[in-house]
């Protein structure tokens, strides 16, 4: 008899898990026997049952507890008595069919193009370059762990390539493991599911280094966070270097467990900021002579550094497009020609950052609605938001102080004055505030 609370029961958890979630543990799923208490749902195998067990229960209980009461139950069962009976004879043909095995770590594919020779040092980026380097000398002892953070494409992932290439060269028996933190996920899903566990702790604790790039992925994933954990304590232990890069600092990342901050931020932590215009234009140009053997005017390298704000990647999209030009087109790459190739794909220039852009972003962060950060509340939920985005109405417009009151809805220019000097005040004393103004102003450049 089909199950009457068991679609029920998926539409809630599809609703209240992150899709990739729900579909590697509840799609599998079912139903084994239902009474007017329990529902019995049956998994592939009691590993599986184990991380549902591990990190999913709350979710479920609380999900049932809204459709049928708090005293029925939701069990799992593993299914795998049932699923491993073979017939005389056809093992070998169901291994070569069947699920394919989990694949093994992956391998140290290190891009040999990034060395720490090939990385350009700037104010921004001059520490994590430096610590970056004194792990490679001493893997282990110098800063372990090291947690490199930052901004998308700004060099992290430059820096742990560089890593690992130059403790291979130095010590080519060294077991360096460069992985992408989904690629984690993804080998501990395939691992539970086969039932290959033990393999899977195996590859990730016999090694030397490992390199983790964009741990942020774990966010909400329980028993990934776990494994990870555990996987960390045991390298550390044997005084295994570990690296990894987020592009939050540790006490930032809401969603990771706090025994895995403390464990990020018992380390060192090396931010990298925005380039400066000097390293951009020296980027670009180290970029040109690497990749198209070719002397990049300094004009040429000034401007197209000017487009770009902050991401490292999109100066040197900007860079092979005039470079491509330049050449399809047979012409003397100049600044005039450079402003011509790139006229279609840059935003409109000098377009001023306006009060109305600045309350929506605001409002949006703080999940309020434009109307309530202009009302007249003085609710705490309220007039914080506001102030932030009066400071930075102020900051990055040319609007005077009566002008910005009128866009609040008629706020005397004195009670502007005040909301910017306490966000200025409480910016110096709150690096967590300074952060997110940083932000702000980033998003609106």
């Amino acid at each position: 008899m089909p199950s009457s609370v068991w679609p029920t029961l998926r539409r809630q958890l599809r609703a209240d898990l992150p899709a990739e979630d729900f579909r590697t543990w509840f799609h599998p799923l079912r139903v084994a026997s239902e009474d007017a208490e329990h529902l019995v749902l049956e998994a592939p195998n009691s590993r599986f049952v184990e991380a549902l067990e591990e990190g999913f229960r709350p979710i479920v209980d609380w999900a049932i507890a809204d459709l049928k009461g708090p005293t029925y139950q939701v069990l799992f069962k593993s299914g795998e008595t049932r699923t491993r009976v073979e017939t005389p004879g056809t093992s070998s043909r169901k291994k070569s069919v069947g699920s394919p095995e989990p694949e093994g770590a992956p391998s140290s594919s290190l891009n040999p193009q990034y060395r720490f020779d090939s990385f350009v040092v700037g104010n921004s980026n001059r520490f994590a370059s430096a610590a970056s380097q004194a792990v490679a000398e001493k893997p282990g002892i110098a800063y372990n762990p090291l947690f490199l953070y930052g901004g998308v494409g700004l060099g992290k992932t430059h820096l742990l390539h560089a890593i690992g290439n130059r403790l291979k060269r130095a010590a080519p028996g060294t077991r360096v493991v460069y992985l992408a933190a989904e690629d984690f996920v993804n080998d501990l899903i395939t691992s539970i599911r086969f039932e290959r566990m033990p393999a899977f702790r195996e590859r990730y604790r016999t090694i030397d280094v490992l390199l983790v790039d964009d741990i942020q992925f774990l966010a909400k994933k329980e028993r990934s966070q776990e494994e990870f954990f555990h996987t960390f304590n045991v390298l550390y232990t044997r005084q295994k270097q570990i690296i990894v890069t987020s592009d939050a600092q540790p006490r930032d990342m809401a969603d990771i467990e706090e025994r895995l901050r403390s464990r990020f931020g018992s380390g060192l932590l090396a931010d990298i900021q925005p380039p400066d215009l000097e390293t951009k234009v020296a980027i670009l140009q180290r970029k040109a002579r690497q990749l198209q053997g070719l002397d990049l005017d300094t004009d040429v390298a000034m401007f197209i550094a000017r487009q770009v704000h902050s991401n490292v990647r999109e100066l040197e999209g900007l860079l092979n497009r005039v470079t491509a030009f330049a050449s399809l087109s047979g012409v003397p790459l100049d600044l005039e020609f450079a402003k011509e190739a790139l006229r279609d794909v840059l935003p409109e220039q000098d377009r001023p950052v306006s009060s109305a852009q600045i309350i929506k972003m605001v409002a949006h962060h703080y999940g309020l609605k434009v109307r309530e950060i202009k009302s007249k509340s003085n609710s705490r939920q309220i007039t914080y938001p506001r102030q932030i985005a009066m400071y930075l109405c102020k900051r990055l417009t040319e609007m005077s102080y009566p002008e910005i009151g009128r866009v609040f809805n008629g706020k005397h220019h004195s009670t502007v004055m005040y909301s910017v000097e306490q966000i200025e005040r409480r910016r110096a004393d709150d690096e967590r505030l300074a952060a997110q103004l940083e932000r702000f102003t980033r998003q609106l450049g």
